[in-house]
């Protein structure tokens, strides 16, 4: 009798997807994939494309080529209420907190969820006030108002939202930008934490090499709209590619530097 085996099929999965801008291309072909539970960080310069990526798993942007899968699902073709039931699967701490001024910290917390209906206010309030002290903030801060908060704790706030209805997947933008090293290493800390509790697939896009050695399983490159190298954050310092060493390093002499020149 022989054994079969199974290959587990990626949580999300990118082939060939392409985006542009006018006569701007910013994603050229990118292939990636994400396994479930799994914490992948890309890496990449500014304006390499990174945010544009996720916005188009999330279907904000339209992609002009290729696929996107997330369950096996195509996203790239989801209308109405299956593509709101399909954003449901997804958490996001935005670069920045992007908090909204006029609420509550409580509110800002479970804002998805109210806006949703699937909480009452009163029952709101108190899941608030629970996740914010699994992000290391006390419940007095629910009543606070953002403007209240350091920028640390703005972020911690971002956080809360981003795990409030337990999603599947988390998205990270830049989630140290801004801050002291201190504070940064709490923020990782707390990110690896809350994830694991949750079980969630993540994908963080930085530029912040602390970040990434704190937080990932895999890391990949975004370059020229290419994915250029992935691999485990384990193989980062030998991945044999000089546009990976030179930006992990922060060397500005080596391919990138002469790429910039040229233009």
């Amino acid at each position: 009798m022989t054994g079969t085996s199974t290959q587990r099929m990626p949580k999300i999965s990118l082939r060939g997807v392409k985006k542009r801008f006018g006569p701007k291309v910013v994603l050229d072909g990118v292939d990636l994939d994400v396994d479930d539970g799994e914490s992948m960080v890309i890496i990449g310069g500014s304006g390499t494309g990174k945010s544009v990526l996720i916005k188009c798993i999330l279907g904000i942007l339209t992609p002009d080529e290729g696929s996107i899968k997330v369950g096996g699902v195509e996203a790239t073709r989801l209308r109405g209420k299956e593509r709101q039931a399909f954003l449901e699967k997804f958490g996001m701490l935005f670069q920045g907190a992007a908090l909204f001024d006029s609420l509550p910290v409580w509110e800002n917390v479970c804002f998805g969820l109210l806006a949703e209906k699937r909480i009452r206010r009163k029952e709101a309030r108190d899941l608030a006030v629970e996740i914010l002290r699994q992000v290391g903030l006390e419940a007095d801060v629910a009543n606070l108002s953002p403007a209240e908060l350091s920028g640390g704790m703005q972020k911690r706030v971002g956080l809360a939202r981003a795990i409030a209805a337990k999603p599947e997947i988390i998205f990270f933008d830049e989630p140290t930008t801004g801050l002291d090293p201190i504070m940064a290493d709490v923020i990782n800390s707390l990110i690896v934490d809350c994830v694991q509790d949750l079980g969630s697939t993540t994908i963080t896009i930085t530029h912040d090499m602390a970040s990434v050695r704190k937080i990932a399983d895999k890391v990949g490159m975004l370059y020229k709209g290419k994915m250029i190298w992935t691999g485990p954050k384990s193989e980062i310092d030998s991945s044999g590619n000089e546009y990976v060493d030179q930006f992990i390093h922060g060397r500005a002499e080596g391919p990138i530097h002469m790429d910039i020149l040229k233009l």
